[in-house]
């Protein structure tokens, strides 16, 4: 199966198991299993170590100690779309975390902003001065 560009994992990868739903819904949620749970080794995803760093940090919250994500949805009552959005959002997933964030050069002022910020201080605490009564001395 194909997550993102240059990212295949096997279906055999993927463990899916399906459980009663949670909250209102009648009979059906009662009767069906259609809450989906994925999970899925990060050892079996053919990612760089930048990219699984990346993915460790942006889905931190579905992470185990043994280094599984897991997935849950139950936005709808059918076991198959429940199923691909937990597909979809091991594709989100790793499609943030294959991108390169790119490098923050660092910057500085130029010397005439410093200047001007420094004049505007100057002038804003001569206003402050004169309003305060205190340059009769």
């Amino acid at each position: 199966m194909v997550l993102a560009r240059g990212v295949r994992v096997e279906m055999s990868c993927l463990e899916f198991t399906f459980l009663g739903s949670r909250g209102p819904g009648g009979q059906n949620v009662n009767r069906r299993a259609t809450r989906a749970r994925l999970r899925v080794a990060l050892d079996d995803l053919p990612l760089s170590a930048g990219a699984r760093k990346r993915i460790e940090a942006i889905a931190k919250h579905a992470l185990t100690e043994s280094g599984e994500l897991v997935i849950e949805r139950d936005e709808t009552r059918s076991q198959g779309r429940n199923r691909e959005a937990c597909l979809e959002q091991l594709r989100e997933y790793v499609r943030k975390a294959i991108v390169v964030p790119k490098a923050r050069k660092k910057t500085k002022p130029s010397k005439r902003a410093n200047q001007k910020r420094i004049d505007e201080k100057k002038r804003r605490g001569e206003t402050k001065r004169r309003r305060s009564g205190d340059d009769l001395a």
